[in-house]
């Protein structure tokens, strides 16, 4: 993990891929409430890996405001209505986040949920920054 951000991996633990098992840092803590995979006019893009792409460029448009970027992010929580539409596009989904998100992986969960509040969603995404001091 390069930037502000230190990555914590316990001895002895198998490297984790695509996110880190915890992240430490200081300064200002930046929270992003979910963003779904819609622009700035509440079109939804088509389909669950273009709908992840759009929701990772909000989040970083949220971050812009506070001065920050995506190796500030320390973690992500993943909110997905189909775990198997998920997995089914773990490739594509991995070159969709690597484009917009670099090679910073923080800490992340992935839960599905029954339902989200925007019925088009496929997908919420929150996130937790640290701006250094």
């Amino acid at each position: 993990m390069s930037g502000p951000l230190q990555n914590l991996q316990p001895p002895g633990w198998p490297a984790p891929k695509g996110y880190s098992n915890g992240m430490t840092g200081r300064g200002r803590v930046v929270l992003v409430g979910g963003q779904v995979g819609w622009d700035e006019a509440g079109r939804f893009a088509e389909g669950f890996v273009a709908q992840t792409e759009q929701a990772l460029r909000n989040i970083l448009a949220v971050l812009k405001e506070a001065g920050a970027g995506p190796e500030h992010i320390g973690r992500l929580t993943w909110y997905v209505v189909d775990m198997g539409e998920y997995r089914g596009c773990l490739p594509d989904l991995g070159r969709a986040y690597r484009a917009v998100m670099g090679r910073n992986f923080p800490a992340m969960a992935l839960v599905q949920v029954v339902a989200l509040a925007e019925p088009e969603a496929r997908l919420e995404i929150e996130a937790t920054a640290i701006i250094p001091d």
